[in-house]
């Protein structure tokens, strides 16, 4: 039997796509029953009319991951376990809800894994949670950098940071458990979700883009990675999941070709982005909603970071698809 957290955001539903081809029965543990429809819906994109034969084999059970009696009752009689579960925000005002689900949320995961001697378990971890400190920009980061709290750390990375010493000190107890550690996810999905607002976003119509760069990986990459490295029995270790290094600019154009609109051609200044955000977070505050550009995401517009994916593709012979790939995936993929 094989469980999986988170099973209804962008990776989850991409991870139970793999698995379903794999395994007779699944749990997938959910929150809000109204984005299994959009899982229902990404399974019609990818298998047609063997949709519902794969759909059919997941058990979709709801539960909290904090509610530490119900999790315990639901993860009994797993021998596998895919941890995907986490909210993603860089929100001051969302740091609470963060720590408690990202960081307690895989304590209680990886401590009941514990107790009934689950033989297999792998965690989403993320690039945030690898260090990037003193690394010059031409440097490609590698799953050694250390991570270091500065005032520039965003509050996603402490928690994501926190939630993967969780599984390291899981392992230290004997847990057979491995790390993935994706950078910024696309796939077929929700455009309202996550990482996936940028397409919205050039959709419709975006003027301006920043200098920086970041790495990109396909949901599709990710999720077979981790099957991969579950079914190779590859286990106390941490690998990074890079599809591509790219700037900003060139995602942007990809994107906006692909959607058949107008590139971004004005590049943004700090001074500009910084009453940007600035503005963002005031009218966050009068209209009691999230703001739309926050401190660290403009922080992040203007830096360039790269990471390797080598590790992973020697130890599993691993190949990525291209971003020019992957964005097309992801626009084929829209899914309402």
């Amino acid at each position: 039997m094989v469980l999986i957290t988170g099973g209804t955001g962008l990776l989850g539903s991409h991870v139970l796509i793999e698995l379903c081809q794999k395994h007779e029965q699944i749990t997938a543990i959910y929150r809000n029953k109204s984005k299994i429809e959009t899982v229902r819906k990404c399974f019609e994109y990818y298998f047609k009319e063997e949709a519902i034969s794969f759909f059919e084999k997941i058990n979709w059970v709801k539960c909290d991951i904090l509610d530490i009696p119900d999790l315990a009752e639901v993860m009994i009689g797993h021998e596998e376990i895919y941890h995907c579960a986490a909210i993603v925000s860089f929100s001051k005002r969302d740091f609470p809800q963060m720590m408690e689900i990202n960081r307690y949320g895989t304590a209680n995961m990886v401590n009941i894994a514990l107790d009934l001697k689950v033989k297999k378990f792998c965690f989403v971890s993320s690039t945030a949670a690898v260090g990037t400190k003193d690394i010059p920009p031409e440097v490609e980061v590698d799953e050694q950098g250390k991570w270091i709290l500065t005032d520039e750390t965003s509050g996603y990375s402490v928690t994501k940071y926190s939630a993967e010493k969780e599984v390291w000190r899981g392992i230290n107890e004997g847990l057979n458990a491995v790390i993935v550690n994706p950078s910024v996810i696309f796939g077929a999905g929700n455009w309202e979700e996550s990482s996936m607002k940028i397409f919205k976003t050039i959709d419709k119509g975006l003027k301006f883009y920043s200098p920086g760069a970041n790495a990109f990986v396909d949901a599709r990459d990710v999720a077979k990675i981790m099957v991969s490295l579950m079914e190779q029995n590859i286990f106390n270790d941490r690998f990074l999941c890079i599809g591509e290094n790219a700037t900003f600019k060139r995602l942007f154009d990809l994107i906006a070709k692909e959607l058949k609109q107008k590139p971004p051609n004005k590049k943004v200044n700090p001074i500009l982005m910084g009453i940007t955000w600035r503005l963002s977070v005031l009218w966050g505050v009068l209209t009691f909603s999230k703001p739309l550009i926050t401190k660290s995401a403009a922080h992040n517009a203007f830096n360039t970071t790269k990471y390797s994916n080598q590790k992973i593709k020697d130890r599993i012979d691993h190949s990525f698809f291209t971003l020019e790939e992957t964005v097309a995936n992801a626009v084929r993929g829209r899914i309402r």
